[in-house]
């Protein structure tokens, strides 16, 4: 079982342990704030969920049907879990207004509070760990699964302070306030989940310090060859495809060629992972005076 995998199974129990806090969290106390925070992890195990079967899907190898694989399938599991983060925003913000029309106190405050506290820290934990392993396994959806625990985490700190004020003053209508501005913090952070996984399944180019280190590759390993032009590069998951048009002097061989072709690609491989390369050889008169040079 790959790593990936292992971190999307996690992500479900552990979904479902903090729920069940949660959950004992607003029973104790019928807090509005502790049940909108209870109710954004019902979608942390949903979104767990998704990311899991997406990565399931992700890991097949290419098809008939899908000759270039199932890479994309994390990024329609992270734009799924951006419109659920959403969803739960607007569900907290009903909850928060029928709180401010009928604000009341607290029972067992204290201790709803250090319950709910508990999930955070398990929370916080492995919202820290899915960003840090989803980025080195290159997996969007482990990625997105873990910027979304981090908007519950900031969720949970805003109930705890609005609570602790409302116990303090005696002015409960902070407690539907709170649930209210973490509202909003959860509806940005949902439509910047949306807005990355949309960039990936646009094919939108890998970022500027990836494309400069493909450059680099391709120059310094195309020794033999002219040029290389027409660079193309997207990422898909794991993946990341590049692209382009190799020219070499019209008397190299096809033997010749293909070593080129070998260097480059071992290269780009050690320098990228996943990289998934194709190139297409020119001869010389094909050259466009622009592009990448190739240094002897």
């Amino acid at each position: 079982m790959s790593t990936t995998l292992r971190l999307a199974i996690g992500s479900v129990l552990v979904g479902l342990l903090v729920l069940g806090i949660k959950t004992l969290a607003w029973w104790l106390t019928g807090s509005v704030a502790l049940f909108s925070d209870a109710l954004e992890s019902t979608v942390n195990v949903a979104t767990a969920i998704a990311a899991l079967i997406a990565i399931r899907i992700a890991a097949r190898p290419a098809d008939a049907s899908h000759p270039y694989g199932h890479h994309k399938a994390e990024f329609f599991s992270a734009v799924l879990e951006g419109v659920m983060i959403i969803v739960a925003a607007l569900l907290i913000l009903r909850e928060a207004f029928h709180g401010f029309l009928d604000p009341g106190p607290l029972d067992l405050p204290m201790a709803g509070l250090a319950i709910n506290g508990a999930a955070t820290v398990i929370n916080a934990f492995w919202a820290w760990l899915l960003v840090t392993r989803g980025r080195t396994e290159r997996s969007p959806a482990l990625v997105a699964d873990g910027r979304h625990l981090f908007t519950d985490v900031v969720t949970s700190a805003g109930v705890v302070v609005g609570l602790l004020l409302a116990i303090a003053t005696g002015w409960w209508v902070l407690d539907p306030l709170m649930a209210a501005i973490v509202a909003v913090n959860i509806l940005w952070s949902g439509s910047k989940v949306v807005r990355d996984s949309l960039s990936g399944l646009m094919d939108e180019a890998v970022p500027q310090e990836t494309l400069d280190t493909v450059r680099r590759v391709i120059a310094t390993t195309a020794g033999g060859a002219v040029e290389a032009h027409d660079l193309r590069t997207r990422h898909a998951g794991q993946a990341t495809f590049i692209d382009f048009h190799l020219v070499v002097p019209g008397d190299t061989t096809v033997f010749d060629a293909h070593e080129i072709c070998d260097r480059v690609e071992a290269g780009l491989k050690d320098a990228i992972d996943g990289a998934r390369i194709t190139i297409h050889v020119e001869p010389e008169h094909k050259q466009k005076h622009s592009g990448i040079v190739v240094l002897d």
